[in-house]
């Protein structure tokens, strides 16, 4: 072990010692962003960038397994993404069939997918259904993973989910528009059961949420992390912890 190590340990340690475990978020969600620049700068290829923040995943569920958390949401693939051109997506979509099997096999978590499953090809489809049911009875932390993921779209379904519902039952679009509350979209969203993210992080200094959580990140504290995301360090998760705990949650108010 060199020094910088040993330094980047000890400072670690000190950091993770204060960290009230009574603050500690319940639900983390993560933008993942940040893949391509650091591939860029380590001189490497997109492909190689998207692998190493695919290795990075079960690292950073490790260190949330460690502090308490119960739930995480992963955003891997945006609705936007799925216009790049097929040289990228192919392979990138690949990188998270991979990733998904592997947090399904290794049988520490429950695996969710959460986005809009029509618009994926039939094999990333598959990997998705088959991993939640692969995990749908482990105790682990509920990891979601967002894949085809946009925040409008998922309002947009809810909203199509819950009209089809009422269409069901006879409801008539005047008696609906009566009783409809946020609960009732809530109820139809992806993450239906679910907590709120307490905390949302982006990786790569980024200071947006791109329609991520769109309606559930309404009182969600926020932090933004310089760091790419294969570069993503424990000591970069703990200051986050430490950030969030640090604030005072008001609400809206």
């Amino acid at each position: 072990m060199n020094l910088r190590d040993l330094v980047y340990g000890m400072y670690s340690r000190r950091v993770e010692r204060r960290l009230d475990a009574t603050q500690v978020p319940k639900h983390i969600g993560v933008i993942l962003d940040g893949n391509r620049r650091w591939a860029k700068a380590a001189g490497g290829t997109t492909v190689q960038g998207h692998q190493a923040g695919a290795d990075k995943i079960a690292e950073m569920l490790g260190w949330c397994e460690e502090t308490g958390v119960e739930v995480v949401t992963l955003w891997l693939l945006s609705t936007d993404n799925l216009d790049r051109p097929s040289e990228e997506l192919v392979p990138l979509l690949g990188i998270i069939e991979d990733a998904v099997s592997r947090l399904a096999a290794s049988g520490r978590w429950r695996v969710h997918h959460v986005g809009t499953m029509d618009m994926l090809p039939t094999r990333t489809q598959l990997v998705l259904k088959e991993a939640e049911q692969a995990t749908f009875a482990h105790t682990g932390i509920l990891v979601n993973v967002a894949v085809g993921y946009g925040g409008r779209q998922e309002i947009a379904d809810a909203v199509r989910s819950l009209l089809h519902e009422h269409a069901g039952r006879g409801t008539t679009i005047e008696d609906l528009a009566g009783l409809l509350d946020v609960e009732h979209i809530a109820e139809h969203l992806y993450t239906r059961g679910q907590p709120d993210p307490d905390l949302v992080i982006r990786t790569s200094g980024e200071q947006r949420l791109s329609g991520f959580m769109l309606w559930q990140s309404a009182h969600s504290e926020y932090y933004f992390c310089e760091v790419f995301w294969p570069a993503f360090r424990k000591v970069d998760f703990l200051r986050a912890l430490r950030d969030y705990s640090a604030r005072h949650r008001r609400y809206g108010s």
